[in-house]
């Protein structure tokens, strides 16, 4: 999996009130661009987002699903983006003195996109969730400040 993290100056319950915030999730996620539904039990395990991926006019509806919802320590997704496939992600944070580390490990487990060799996905998977935990971060500091 392609491991990304990133550090933050806020608590890992101000992360999790992001993540626990389904209607957010295109702020924080690259390549999500809307929310078409969130389901009343997110983020519980087996709760979805119904959401569009992509630039219109070439939108594609999918969902995510939990898997694991364990606050404010773990989140595990599973995301689909078919006719792409789906990818597991694994979203942890760990208290630091400062605030907190953020660390989302991804890749891909159905579809497509597990066609592509590993070596190639990965680094493609790593640049996107730079940008993923920026975002996420930049949420969580300003819900935190505010």
């Amino acid at each position: 999996m392609a491991t990304t993290t990133l550090s933050a100056s806020c608590s890992p319950e101000a992360v999790f009130a992001v993540l626990g915030d389904g209607w957010l999730y295109p702020s924080w996620v690259v390549g999500a661009s809307r929310i078409r539904d969130v389901e009343p039990a997110w983020p519980a395990e087996g709760a979805r987002i119904h959401h569009s991926f992509g630039v219109w006019p070439a939108l594609i509806d999918d969902t995510t699903s939990v898997l694991e919802y364990d606050p404010p320590r773990r989140m595990v997704l599973k995301a689909r983006g078919w006719p792409m496939g789906s990818a597991r992600v694994v979203l942890e944070v760990t208290p630091t003195p400062s605030g907190c580390h953020l660390s989302i490990d991804e890749d891909a487990i159905e579809g497509p996109g597990r066609l592509v060799p590993s070596p190639v996905r990965q680094p493609l998977i790593h640049v996107r969730n730079i940008e993923t935990l920026r975002r996420l971060r930049y949420l969580a500091e300003g819900r935190a400040a505010g």
